[in-house]
């Protein structure tokens, strides 16, 4: 980009953030404009200064750790306008890293590297390689809703970041296209942070493996009892009762195997999904 968009994206986020903020359910904890208690305790303590509440922040502070732990993290002098603030938005939200993942998802086939959250010299040279920033900041955009909606946190905070995703999808592609800009607005619970800490657990394979096996040792029983079958003369009433509890226990013992095997099938699909949200595979 020619020239640098970070003012003018820093206001938009700011408008998203909002002021000071502690829900309970928020992982960011104490946050003010968008900076966490956590955050400003590193800032103060690099700068050599005692420590104090996120809500004594001056907006000369704001700016400072803005330029440097997000754009300046996320190389935003660096991409294509439009590209900018989407990215930069998604680092202040769930962290840098995670906002690059979501590029990177968004560059596929182009960019062949590593999905590893960082902005090295293959995933400047795939922005290069676009021919449409447009269709890419939907591609990000429905990155980070894909992750965002397999968090734990979603269904308190989901609408709101829904909306402000929304918004900055709208301004990113102005920006990319040339055109002049939505204003942005501040949804309550879209300032809430969205961190990979806070992901959906995948789905364990315990019951499937424990289908598989009843199933396999009901199979092995129903052997054992045709085995006993045939030591029994075939005209008394205790073979014949045998014979009906080896038929009934193979039909269960298949059961439990085909139905262990689905679930395995369903749980591996529902794991695979939630790493690729999670931006822990290959897109």
């Amino acid at each position: 980009m020619a020239v640098s968009r970070e003012k003018e994206s820093l206001a938009k986020v700011l408008v998203h953030e909002g002021g000071y903020v502690n829900h309970p359910a928020d992982p960011g904890g104490p946050t003010n404009k968008g900076v966490t208690q956590r955050v400003y305790d590193g800032y103060r303590k690099g700068k050599g200064l005692a420590k104090r509440s996120v809500k004594s922040i001056t907006m000369d502070e704001v700016g400072e750790i803005y330029d440097r732990q997000y754009w300046d993290a996320v190389k935003g002098d660096l991409l294509p306008d439009g590209v900018d603030y989407v990215v930069f938005d998604g680092g202040v939200n769930s962290g840098p890293g995670r906002s690059i993942t979501w590029l990177q998802q968004a560059l596929r086939p182009i960019y062949t590297g590593p999905i590893d959250g960082v902005m090295g010299v293959g995933t400047l040279a795939a922005l290069k390689a676009v021919n449409n920033n447009d269709a890419l900041i939907d591609r990000i955009c429905d990155a980070r809703m894909n992750f965002l909606r397999h968090l734990g946190t979603f269904p308190t905070f989901g609408k709101g970041w829904t909306a402000r995703v929304a918004e900055v999808r709208a301004i990113g592609k102005a920006w990319a296209t040339g055109e002049k800009p939505q204003a942005a607005n501040f949804i309550d619970g879209g300032q809430a942070k969205a961190l990979v800490e806070d992901a959906k657990a995948a789905p364990s394979t315990a019951p499937a493996d424990l289908a598989t096996g009843g199933g396999v040792a009901g199979g092995g029983l129903a052997g054992t009892l045709t085995e006993l079958q045939n030591q029994i003369s075939p005209l008394s009433y205790s073979s014949e009762l045998i014979g009906k509890v080896v038929v009934a226990l193979a039909f269960a013992s298949a059961l439990l195997v085909i139905g262990g095997l689905a679930y395995r099938w369903y749980v591996n699909r529902k794991a695979k999904h939630l790493a690729e949200a999670l931006g822990t595979v290959p897109a």
